[in-house]
């Protein structure tokens, strides 16, 4: 059985997604951008700043799918600079602590809207 999740906390999603699908006790978030619900922008600042209202769009996704960040298995960070790596890792970092859960990170050539960072989560119960 397939359940879309969608938090009024994290941005819509900008084309034909949801921004989360839970199924058979793994919730699939697609990849959130630094978009602050708040003002319909990306947050000022760099990319720490980004980073931080990225993890804060997967919280609100994670929590209205009743999951926490002790839940998430795997994460896909994307940068559309490597060099953001230490930044970005730094940040990701205060939100699993311990156990954390398998991850990838790699540079692309661009991100959607000229973001620094994109990050997807899967989280299982």
């Amino acid at each position: 059985m397939k359940k879309i999740i969608n938090s009024e906390k994290a941005p819509k999603a900008i084309g034909p997604y949801s921004q989360a699908i839970e199924a058979n006790g793994t919730l699939y978030i697609s990849g959130q951008l630094p978009v602050d619900v708040a003002t319909g922008s990306f947050v000022e600042g760099g990319v720490k700043e980004q980073t931080e209202q990225v993890m804060k769009n997967i919280g609100y996704i994670l929590e209205e799918a009743g999951y926490s960040f002790k839940d998430v298995v795997k994460s896909t960070c994307l940068l559309s600079d490597i060099s953001y790596f230490a930044e970005m890792n730094e940040v990701y970092g205060k939100y699993y602590t311990e156990e954390c859960p398998a991850r990838a990170a790699f540079a692309v050539k661009d991100l959607p809207l000229g973001a620094m960072v994109e990050i997807e989560t899967i989280a299982v119960k």
